[in-house]
């Protein structure tokens, strides 16, 4: 399974999480093992996104894919 498969696959696991908030997570690009990702909806403009990002999703995918190094959200 290739890298961007294996990402899909855990934001479709972290997903129903985010949605169950109003919010969503886009995936925009993989480049020199960073995931950048696109927060929608209420996740888009909640103060804690950055938490949700970096405990919830970057936490995620740096455990299941242990070459992503991190994760940033585009704008």
């Amino acid at each position: 399974m290739s890298v961007l498969d294996q990402i899909n696959d855990v934001l479709e696991q972290v997903r129903p999480s985010l949605q169950a908030d109003g919010g969503d997570v886009e995936f925009v690009s993989y480049e020199n093992n960073v995931v950048n990702v696109r927060l929608q909806g209420a996740c888009g403009s909640c103060p804690m996104s950055t938490m949700t990002l970096k405990h919830g999703i970057e936490a995620a995918i740096c455990k299941a894919i242990p070459e992503v190094k991190s994760v940033e959200q585009v704008f």
